[in-house]
């Protein structure tokens, strides 16, 4: 039994500590209108997962702004 809460207290912090290490991403948006589609791409640098994706999601929102539904982006 104690073998077992050791391997679950590894575990989770094995996957702490792989959730909160810092990384450069590329942000990838296509936008898509009637003649065709474009892509572009966004570095982001030295950030969580999770604080690229909502970056990401930023710049979804951005160009949606003025062409709406348009634009998806992804990591």
């Amino acid at each position: 039994m104690k073998q077992n809460r050791i391997f679950i207290v590894a575990a989770l912090l094995g996957t702490l500590a792989f959730a909160s290490c810092k990384k450069d991403y590329t942000c990838t948006c296509t936008t898509v209108v009637a003649t065709g589609s474009t892509t572009e791409t966004h570095s982001i640098s030295n950030e969580t997962y999770n604080q690229a994706k909502r970056e990401c999601n930023n710049y979804e929102d951005q160009a949606n702004s003025s062409l709406p539904g348009g634009t998806t982006c992804h990591l």
